[in-house]
């Protein structure tokens, strides 16, 4: 516990490699902070929480939160901003009566150290009011308080954080993101050590076989565009728009970098600027961009079968992650215009469509008319797939379509597009006796388990007192379920359950949807569960 934090312990937390002029100060700095941390009374209540390793981590990641307010590299100073545009205070949970944004703050502290807490391990949720959070925070908060004068700025630090407004290169703008999501101190103990461990797990299943470089390089680049923080659930792209700043003139074009589609396209041809390419699953066609791909002269047959990553940066189409091709294949191309998964792919370039809002919002309607006018039913799980079905017919009647217009329907469903429920009605029984069907107005039918006694209701025969906390705790922690059906549960049964009205739970509910955020992280957001397809539908705007 003794042992001093060297140079290469300072260093995991930064974008760049080799010490810098400015790094043995706050290294020494950082020395101090973790004897702070490791005092007999600290030491005695964090290592029910901590690893040895981790104490070395946390004396890094907080003196990383002076430097960074020091050498101005916006990190720190984005998630107050974002924080306070989503809530209008700066941080969650603390009293913030004597706070001042863009200096160092007792309360940053303390609401970094509850965050690591709850981010290196995920065994145990920490509340942010313990004592000894605040006694930490309040004597490192001295220490940097020393310092604040005297510290130095480290402008190669900030280098890293920095990009031209003329730049026009993707993989420029990637590495920035790559730099926030995997090189930098305030998301290091959630991002980098999440990817640590995929990585871990792909190398020991791998055997360390030939392509094991290859699966490490596309799992990288695929995290790059799905992870989102469990600091309100932004995604890299998006931080590296805020810490930029709305001023830069890239700002906004950070934000409207697409999602990835991965997967099988057919090569249709190419000209001086671009590749023709048709996404399999879907028929969507697109424009790849020269500029990104090195492989063009490889690309001689038409209808070639090419498996590749491809995203949008300022409306072209680029390459990212990894590529290769094989001869055509129609049992290939069968199986992929009959999967789900790879027509999901490109399900996002339609959900801006009216349609998909009015079709939702028809559904919404037929399901209340369906439930007797409730958004939520409650049933033993041996009828929750007859109840799903029932539902679904019902509405086919309220279309008034005849048997003809149904098949013709269905047909063109299994051509061209598809509704679907978020979970695969099969089984439900094998992990509860009971569960739920609630109606999802951003996405369709949700299908919940093992959480029917979380709502004490009258339409709900199912509910036990006995198990309403630990219901209650699946509702909230577990990502598969939606933010919505957790709202739906807080705002019609908060008041009826010990959790919420006797219970600790009172003291988060200013800050549940930043809970949310952080619990839910990767689901945080629900997406329409419609997706779109059509061979004459261009994907390139």
């Amino acid at each position: 516990m003794d042992k001093k934090i060297y140079i290469n312990d300072w260093l995991k937390l930064k974008p760049y490699d080799k010490q810098t002029a400015t790094d043995s100060y706050y290294l020494k700095l950082c020395n101090g902070v973790k004897k702070v941390i490791t005092t007999d009374r600290h030491s005695f209540a964090l290592k029910e929480y901590l690893e040895k390793e981790d104490y070395n981590l946390l004396s890094c990641f907080l003196t990383s939160y002076f430097e960074d307010l020091i050498s101005e590299t916006n990190i720190w100073n984005s998630f107050v901003k974002v924080h306070h545009n989503l809530y209008k205070k700066s941080l969650p949970f603390y009293d913030l009566d004597a706070y001042f944004e863009e200096e160092i703050n007792p309360q940053d502290i303390c609401f970094l150290i509850w965050y690591f807490l709850n981010t290196v391990q995920e065994n145990k949720f920490i509340s942010p009011f313990n004592d000894f959070i605040f006694e930490i925070a309040e004597e490192i908060f001295e220490i940097f308080d020393r310092e604040w004068e005297l510290a130095p700025e480290n402008e190669y630090l900030k280098s890293f954080y920095q990009i031209s407004e003329k730049e026009e290169d993707f993989y420029i703008a990637r590495n920035l993101i790559d730099h926030l999501l995997y090189k930098t101190y305030l998301f290091y103990p959630d991002t980098l050590l999440r990817l640590q461990k995929q990585e871990i797990e792909l190398i020991e299943n791998s055997n360390n076989n030939e392509y094991t470089t290859f699966l490490l390089k596309d799992n990288r680049d695929r995290a790059l565009f799905k992870t989102h923080t469990r600091l309100l659930s932004l995604k890299g792209k998006e931080w590296a728009s805020e810490i930029l700043g709305k001023k830069h003139l890239l700002s906004k074009d950070f934000q409207t970098i697409s999602r990835k589609i991965q997967g099988f396209f057919l090569y249709k041809g190419q000209d001086d600027t671009n590749i023709f390419i048709e996404h399999i699953a879907s028929g969507k066609k697109f424009n790849l961009t020269k500029k990104s791909f090195d492989h063009s002269n490889t690309l001689n047959e038409v209808d070639t079968i090419l498996f590749m990553g491809i995203a949008q940066w300022k409306g072209e189409w680029w390459f990212t992650g990894v590529f290769f091709q094989k001869p055509f294949n129609p049992d290939l191309i069968l199986d992929e215009k009959n999967s789900i998964e790879s027509r999901m792919e490109v399900g996002f370039l339609d959900h801006y469509k009216t349609e998909t809002n009015d079709l939702l919002k028809k559904h919404l309607a037929a399901f209340l008319d369906f439930n007797n006018g409730s958004q939520i039913a409650f049933l033993p799980s041996e009828r929750i797939e007859e109840f799903y079905k029932a539902y679904f017919e019902f509405f086919n009647k309220t279309l008034n379509l005849s048997k003809k217009e149904i098949r013709e329907a269905n047909l063109r469903a299994r051509r061209e597009g598809f509704f679907a429920t978020k979970n695969e009605p099969n089984h439900f029984s094998e992990v509860s006796e009971t569960g739920l069907v609630f109606f999802n107005k951003n996405s369709g039918c949700e299908i919940a388990l093992a959480v029917n006694s979380a709502f004490p209701m009258p339409s709900n025969p199912y509910y036990k007192t006995e198990d309403s906390q630990g219901h209650l705790m699946r509702l909230l922690f577990d990502e598969s379920i939606s933010t919505e059906l957790v709202m739906y549960c807080i705002d019609n049964c908060k008041t009826k359950l010990p959790f919420f009205s006797e219970g600790i739970g009172e003291q988060y509910l200013d800050d549940f949807d930043f809970l949310l955020r952080f619990w839910k992280r990767e689901n945080y957001f629900t997406n329409p569960l419609i997706t779109y397809t059509g061979n004459d539908k261009e994907a390139n705007s």
